[in-house]
Parts: structure tokens; sequence; C-alpha cells
């Protein structure tokens, strides 16, 4: 591992580059192989002094019919600190004028991002929501003043003016760790003890004494220490909180027989406690904040470590590269053998050859069996470096993945056993054993620490339908069926959602391995078997046993988080017309001076709340009807200022508040995961990952109608991205009679991988049983598989099939493979000679 210094714009930076990929429990650093920059910085970098005066505003609108406007402006700076602050309200007044000022300790490399609300105070009913300004920090210059009117509406000509200056602030740099698009800050951990004191003549009493302990902002929010034992002297477990120091937070104390502040009050509000500036604690010293006859009060305030353990960075974790190596061994001997060269291949002739399925309940479950099976015929399987799914093909994924070499046999004992839990009769899982097995599960899930939802249930029905008994199964157990590189590496797929905003607007792509659980787009990881704990500011703060898979089957296969918007979208070509109603109002504004906009800057903005039907129709059009909630990772980390510029970032910002840094995933307690399906039924994202560099993807297509949908919708969603991507150019004869097989070679994309696109269609199977091997006509009824029409068994809903229908499945699924062997070796044999004609 190496370790330069860079000292720029005043921050002090320590770039980590390894040299080699150590494994290593717990580790924060990754493998750089030939990538030169750093994957991860520590910096010490400096802090600023942010004064925000709010003079006055002009022409503010009547928003209630019997009075004027009783304005107050709040503040919110969530990267400064926790509280909200506000002025005072001016009543009865269109022109009101505060002159109030505020100030802020921000951190010079966080986007920090200011936003101004308006309110019209409101007596009996709620506060009236004006309108909100967002202004970015980033526009001021150190050591200037600068006052700023802000044109909130240019009919009523309404204006908000507002004056900022920006200084240097004495004290220490902060030690920051960043990987350009998270910054994760110092932390601090505080320990509060009660030691209770009793004289020795004093009776035994049995009345207990209740201390009340609150930081707000710390991941522990608050705690209560109770006292009450027999002893002469006694001394309680310390109370510890740990928080953000740069947030400067207060301590609030509430002693025995004392009231609890109200959760809004004045800084006047006397409860006969001590409330104590933490800032005010020294480091490592035991301070004495009260002192009683009967007990004292101790506070203690040390800094956490810098090590975290959410891995932040965009290359893949160190056992993955392990992986690949292992894997190698595998691969190129397989390929020498299947397209029967004269020579071994060299490692940079090896093509990466990626397995990719769509959703599609149990007929991509059963399907899958069948196309695997063909590709294992044909020796295929051997050759493949990743397999990835979601939904239904999730299934079948985790059950082959119990035996450590699944790949290495015909596969013909996990397809039988597959039938038998796909064609028994499904009632019994509601029975009433099985409730009570279900409410127990439950149960101890919820005590276990995770949130538990109606997919939970889910996921447990799914365990009886395909299982006998209780499944201990957990995805990081899948380890051990890709330690030696035997199999293809698994990768699950799933979305990250946000309530109040269709998949449209708001959705990021989660990948889980066996290795890890992350979200591409921010460069934040946990190992799989953290994923579910609760982390603050990349620290694990509370392990919480990771989840039995059928949860996690559950949660990639959540049919039952679909919303009205959705299904609308579903059965209709344009979702614009309801589309209008569930976006946020938000506008570029005017703002005097102008300010010219360099590229990490944010242009400031007007937000403007919907009115009472706007709010509810779009209520209506975006609740999901359940959700599954699984605690987040990236709580408590903060944006880069210069986010916009990383290009891991940009190449998967597509969320309508990819612009608005303090709604981002890190504000939220809970990750919202979804079906991959609710976008687009694919789980090709996590191999268009540069870093994997996948030459050629077998597109495995299960969808239930259209069968070319989720490939167009892939293609548009890459070209709009930026990401390479072959282009698929099918003719109308094409689109109306379906060969079974079809190459995209994305000769006219430089980069972009082969492309082998299987739907799933009853073709040449009708007449051959198998490739070149005609039906007699006592066989032709085993031909006539429908897929597709209303009567069709293997409806996306079906849950249960009957031996033959179930038979017909797996070998179509195979057939289609094995009669489209040129066509995969005509991909294979482009993808090797790319490879070579690259090094040379």
């Amino acid at each position: 591992m190496t370790m330069t210094t860079v000292e720029q714009d005043g921050i002090l930076s320590q770039e980590v580059t390894p040299q080699t990929a150590r494994l290593e429990e717990g580790t924060m650093w990754l493998s750089a192989e030939e990538q030169q920059t750093p994957v991860m910085k520590i910096e010490s970098s400096l802090c600023y002094l942010l004064t925000v005066r709010v003079i006055r505003a002009r022409n503010i609108h009547q928003a209630d019919v019997l009075s004027q406007t009783d304005c107050y402006v709040s503040l919110w700076l969530p990267t400064a600190s926790t509280d909200k602050f506000q002025t005072k309200t001016i009543r009865n007044c269109k022109d009101p004028v505060w002159n109030e000022t505020f100030y802020f300790r921000i951190q010079s490399q966080v986007k920090n991002v200011l936003e101004l609300a308006l309110y019209d105070k409101d007596v009996v009913t709620q506060d009236d929501h004006l309108f909100t300004v967002y202004f970015d920090i980033a526009k001021l210059s150190l050591g200037e003043e600068l006052f700023m009117h802000f044109k909130c509406d240019s009919q009523r000509q309404q204006e908000l003016e507002v004056g900022f200056a920006l200084d240097n602030i004495s004290g220490p740099l902060e030690t920051i760790i960043t990987n350009g698009v998270l910054v994760s800050r110092k932390i601090c951990c505080l320990e509060v003890q009660v030691v209770e004191k009793k004289k020795k003549k004093e009776k035994k009493s049995v009345s207990k004494k209740e201390f009340s302990f609150k930081v707000q902002g710390s991941y522990e929010g608050t705690q209560d220490i109770m006292l009450g034992s027999d002893l002469l002297f006694s001394c309680s477990s310390p109370a510890k909180f740990h928080y953000a120091r740069y947030k400067q937070p207060t301590l609030d104390v509430t002693l025995p027989g004392k009231k609890q502040p109200p959760a809004i009050c004045s800084c006047a509000y006397d409860t006969g406690s001590p409330n104590v500036e933490l800032h005010s604690i020294p480091s490592g010293k035991n301070m004495i904040l009260a002192e009683d006859k009967g007990f004292d009060l101790y506070a203690k305030a040390e800094d956490c470590p810098d090590h975290l353990d959410v891995r932040l960075g965009f290359d893949l974790c160190m056992q993955e590269q392990e992986f690949l190596r292992k894997r190698q061994s595998y691969v190129a001997p397989a390929l020498k053998k299947v397209l029967q060269l004269e020579q071994d291949l060299m490692d940079h002739e090896t093509p990466v050859v990626a397995i990719m399925t769509t959703g599609g309940g149990m007929r991509s479950l059963t399907a899958l069996y069948g196309s695997l099976r063909g590709l294992k015929k044909l020796n295929i399987l051997d050759c493949a470096t990743y397999l990835t799914g979601l939904s239904g093909t999730t299934w079948t994924m985790s059950n082959l993945y119990r035996d450590a070499d699944w790949s290495q046999k015909d596969l013909d004992k996990q397809i039988s056993e597959a039938r038998k839990h796909m064609t028994k009769c499904k009632i019994n899982s509601l029975s009433l054993e099985y409730l009570k097995y279900y409410k127990k599960q439950l149960s101890q899930r919820k005590k276990e620490g995770h949130k538990t939802s109606f997919i939970d249930l889910w996921g447990l029905v799914l365990e009886s339908f395909l299982h006998d008994g209780k499944d201990n199964h957990r995805l990081s157990d899948q380890q051990r069926a890709i330690d030696r590189g035997q199999n293809p590496l698994p990768i699950y797929t799933a979305v990250n959602v946000k309530s109040n905003y269709s998949t449209l607007d708001f959705k990021e792509w989660v990948e889980f391995t066996p290795y890890e659980v992350g979200l591409q787009k921010y460069g934040a990881f946990v190992r799989t078997e953290d994923f579910g704990s609760e982390f603050f500011m990349g620290r694990l703060m509370k392990k919480i046993p990771e989840s039995r898979i059928c949860f996690l089957e559950g949660v990639w296969s959540s049919l039952f988080s679909f919303n009205v918007l959705y299904i609308w979208n579903l059965s209709h070509s344009s979702e614009d017309f309801w589309h209008r109603w569930t976006q946020d109002k938000i506008d570029n504004i005017e703002e005097e001076p102008l300010l010219p906009l360099k590229p990490h800057e944010l242009r400031t903005r007007l937000f403007t709340p919907p009115g009472p039907l706007g709010s509810t129709l779009r209520s209506a059009l975006t609740d999901r009807i359940c959700i599954a909630q699984d605690h987040n990772f990236l709580k408590g980390f903060q944006i880069h200022n210069d986010y916009l510029e990383n290009k891991h970032f940009c190449r998967w910002k597509d969320t309508v508040l990819d612009t608005f840094p303090n709604q981002l995933t890190q504000s939220e307690e809970f990750l919202s995961l979804v079906d991959t399906g609710f976008f687009i039924n694919t789980s090709i994202m996590p191999l268009l990952k540069p870093e994997r560099k996948v030459d050629i993807i077998l597109h495995l297509n299960y969808s239930a109608g259209s069968q070319i949908q989720a490939l167009d919708q892939t293609c548009k969603y890459c070209s709009e991205q930026g990401i390479l991507f072959p282009k698929v150019d099918l003719s109308e004869e094409d689109k109306k009679n379906l060969k079974e097989c079809y190459l995209f070679d994305g000769a006219e994309t430089p980069g972009a991988p082969v492309l082998l696109f299987f739907p799933l269609i009853n073709d040449t199977f009708q007449k051959y049983k198998a490739p070149g091997q005609k039906r007699s006509e006592s066989e032709m009824d085993d031909g006539k598989v429908d897929l597709y029409s209303s009567c069709s068994p293997y409806s996306t809903y079906s849950v249960q099939y009957t031996e033959k229908v179930y038979d017909h499945l797996v070998q179509l699924g195979e057939y289609n493979v094995l009669n489209n062997k040129d066509l995969i070796m005509k991909a294979l044999h482009t993808a090797v000679a790319r490879k070579r004609q690259k090094e040379t």
C-alpha cells in the first residue's frame, strides 16, 4: 500500500493506493490494480464560518382569506446543524423586515445547500408554506460579503433579500474521509454516568430515580438511566451517545422529578436540569456535570477512530477481485475447449462472459433451469463469470448456490427438486400451522432489530412454496460456492425508492453479492453479513443478525410494492398526464447580483409546495401498498462539494433529486427496496459497471407480454445515461415474429459488450424436440407450449404447475439455447478477437 501527501487549496490530503489485494476483514481499502487514482482519501480540510442575515421580503401575497400574511423565514442547513432556525414573525405585513443574523460552521469539502423557507403563521391551522429557496453556499467567495435578491415570483414581484458572508474560522483542520461523492466526518462518543450516593444510616429505599439524557442528532437520540439499588454506593452503566462533532450539539439532562422540556421550546425554558454544550467538554477527561446530595453526574467525550465499516470506493471489492483470478482457471480452459482453439488463452485474451436474467415469477424460475441446463450441455456455463437475477430468477439462483459445486454437475437433481415444489399444493402454506410459524418468525425478526413489513411475510410464504420447512440459508453462505472460483459469481438486484415519488422520478440501483451489498451510484458498500445492521457516518453501531435468504427473496420479488401510477404506466404508453401531478414544482430563479455558475455549483432554485388537492392526489398515486425497509448504511454521510463532477456518480445520476443533496439517500433512516421490475425488468445494470469489464452478455428474457420491451427500455436508459450498450435494431417482421436468439455485436458502439438476446418464445420447438430431431406425430402435443395467451398456465401470478407444464417449460428453455449454439460460438469468437486486437 502506498500513501502520498498532497496539499492543494488549503486541503492536506493523503491518497491511498493499495498495490496488493490482501483479504482483510473489515478493511476499507480496495486494490487499484492498474488504476493510478486513489480509491479513497483521508483529508484534513478547512471549516468556514457562514453568516446569514435575513433582511427582508417584498410583495408577499396573501395566503389567508381574512388577514394579511404573518411571515417568518425558516433556515435549514443540515450539513452544519441538526436544528432548524427561524426568524421572528412579522404580523399583517406583505413587506416584512427582519434583519436577523444566523451563524453556521461549515465544512469546505461538503456540498452545503441552505434552504430558506417562507411561511405564513397560522394560530389555528398548520402554517402555510409559501415557498423555499435553495442556495448553494459554494457560490460564495471567502472573505467577501454578498447581498442577494432572490426573485421568487416575477408576476407578483415577490422577492427575498438575504446577506451572506464566508470567513475563515479559528481552530484545527477537520479530518474527513471521502470517495469524491460521500464524505464521512469526525464523530465523537460521549459517555454519561450517574454515581449515586447514600448515607450509611439511610434506610433501604424501594423508590427508583430516572435520569433522561438527550443529544439531538446523535445516533442514540435519547437514553434513560434508572437508579434504585440497595447498595451504599452504586454507579450506573454509562449512557453512550455517538454524535458528529461539527454539529456541536447539546446534552439535555432531565433529573429525577423534573419536567422534560417540550419538543419545541425556547432557550429560556427552565427544567431545573443541566444542559451542556458538548464542545465545552475536554476530550478524554471526566467532567462533573452536576453534584447533588444523592448523586453526581459525570461525562467524558472522545474522538472515535477514523476506521469505517462502510467501504467507500467504486472499484470491485478485494474478495471479488480474488474470485476473478480464481475463476480465470475455469473460464480460460473452458473457452479453449468450446472454441476449439489450438493455444491456451492468455489472461488479457479471455473475455468476461455474463448470464443476465429477467423476472417473471414461477415462469422465470422454471425457464432458467432449462436455460442453464442447455448452457451446461454446451459447456458454456464454465465460460461464464457472472450470473445476475431479479424477481423469480433470484429464487432459482438462491436454490442453486446452496450446492457449492452446482455448475460442475448436470443440474438434473436441482431441476427435479424444484419440480417437486412447483407441483405441490400451495394451500398448505396458509394453514393454521404455517400462520403460527409466520407470526413467530416475524416476531423474532422484529426482536432482532429489523423493521418488519408485509414483504417479510411474503418472503416466509415463498419459503414455504419452495422448501420443506425452515430454510436457514443466508446470502453470505454462498461464499462457499465461489471460494474456489468454481461457479459464476451471483449478483441479485433491487432498486431503492423514495416515498411520495414514482419510480420514474426516483430509483437507485442496489446490488447484492455473497460478499457485499451496495449502491453503485454512491460507491458505498457493506459486507453482506452486515446488511440490515445500523450504521452512523460509516461506522457499525448495532450489529443485527443477517437476514435469512427468504426475506431477501421477498425484497427481490416484492410484487406488492406497486402503486397506482405504476399500474397506469403498465396499461398506457404515456405517463405524462399523471406524471404532472406527482412532480415537485421546481424553478430556476433569477438572483441579483447574477453570479457566474461553476461546474460543481448548483443553480438557485425555488420550490413551490402543491395545494391540498395536488398533495392528496400525489399521495394517492405514489404511495405503495407495502415496501421493504432496511436500516440505511449511508445514514449520516454527507455529499461532497464536487459530487456532480464525479464520473461514477454522473453515470448513475438519473433521479429528480440528484441536484438536491439534502434529500438524497444519506438523509434517510431506511432504504426502501423494491423489485427491479418496477422500473425495468432487467438485472443488467451491475454488468455495465465498467470495473467488471464484461465482454459478452447472454440476455435470457422471461418477461410476460412483450419480449423486447425490457430490452428497448434498457437501450433507452443506457443512451440517456451515456452507458456503453450495443445498438438493438430489430425489423418490424422480427418484432412480430421473434426468433429464438439475436446477436447484437456492438460494432457501432466501441467498448460496448456483445449481446445475445434470448426471448422466451415457442418457435421451432413446436416441430423439433431437440436440435435436428423432428417430432413424430404422437409427440406434436409436447411442442404446444402456450406461453402468453389468456389461458396460459404460465401467468406471472401462477404459483403451481402440473408436472407436464413444468417439464415443457424446462425443455423449451433448454432447447432454445441448444438450438442457437452457432450464434453463441460466433459471439464468443468475436469477443476473443476483440480482446486480442485491443492488446496489439
